[in-house]
């Protein structure tokens, strides 16, 4: 009788917990999901007052999978007809480096960060350059470049 060796098992990864109202919010600020980034993906009048938030709530609306919210955020003469997010991907931290304008009192900014995710069992980062402009009085994402280290 032969013995055959099994086959390797796929490296699965484990689920990413659900994010609640209460959790922690995935964009790093020190406040939960609800009373930051949750507040703007509802829609309910609130938008992010700044360049960075914007980015910060687009970066937790890749990781509830808020297609819609991303969308809505981005700047209309960019924005995709549609956008499929990718299940497979975990989004695992993100890291604002720096930031130029995009307050209150301008109408462009650019915050570049770092974001780390897993997909199909590997690690990886994307840093990305983004640009947003104020659109009918709102922040909206508009494009980005990928900067090398």
């Amino acid at each position: 009788m032969s013995r055959r060796k099994p086959a390797p098992r796929r490296r699965t990864p484990a689920p990413a917990p659900a994010v609640t109202a209460g959790s922690p919010c995935p964009c790093g600020l020190d406040a939960s999901y609800g009373a930051c980034c949750g507040r703007f993906h509802a829609g309910t009048g609130a938008t992010a007052p700044t360049a960075e938030l914007l980015m910060r709530s687009r970066y937790s609306a890749f990781v509830v999978g808020d297609a819609a919210y991303l969308l809505r955020t981005w700047a209309p003469e960019a924005r995709p007809a549609t956008l499929d997010l990718d299940p497979g991907t975990r989004w695992t931290g993100l890291e604002i480096r720096a930031t130029t304008d995009g307050t209150a009192f301008h109408q462009r900014g650019t915050v570049t960060f770092r974001a780390g995710y897993v997909q199909d069992g590997e690690p990886g980062v994307l840093d990305e350059h983004s640009r947003f402009v104020r659109h009918d009085g709102a922040w909206v994402y508009v494009d980005g470049d990928f900067p090398e280290d």
